[in-house]
């Protein structure tokens, strides 16, 4: 079964199915990580303007950095893991296919740990700054 040929048939079996579907899922997580890396991009760089002086603080800088490291090496992980689905084809028992779901759900895991803790940041980020602007703005209408 060709599990990079992503359309599921009614023939296909209950496994053929699930390497399909962890196959699509795999890739909308891998396009998910590339956005996240734009998106990443913009936020140091807005931190290492003139806004940094406003949110005044370093340390959202540095957790925006290292979460940079940490998504693009998670994109590397979850791209050679996809190279690696290519074998999949290859299983001839159930023992091999629970193997690849198992995998699977370890990266499933990560992922989600990994958008957990951007998408906390990122919150701490944008209520500082509203904070910010919240506070600039009600002092220069006084």
């Amino acid at each position: 079964m060709d599990y990079l040929q992503k359309e599921i048939y009614s023939h296909d079996s209950d496994i053929d199915v699930t390497h399909k579907i962890n196959s699509i899922e795999l890739d909308n997580w891998i396009n998910h990580l590339k956005y996240v890396r734009k998106e990443l991009s913009n936020l140091i760089g807005l931190c290492s303007t003139e806004l940094d002086h406003r949110v005044n603080n370093e340390n959202v800088l540095q957790k925006f950095q290292k979460k940079e490291s940490e998504n693009e090496a998670l994109l590397i992980a979850l791209q050679n893991y996809m190279n690696s689905r290519r074998d999949i084809k290859e299983c001839e028992d159930t023992q091999c296919d629970m193997a690849y779901i198992n995998e699977h759900e370890t990266y499933r895991r990560s992922y989600l740990y990994h958008l957990d803790k951007y998408r906390r940041i990122k919150d701490e980020f944008f209520s500082k700054v509203q904070g910010k602007f919240t506070l600039l703005s009600m002092s220069s209408s006084i």
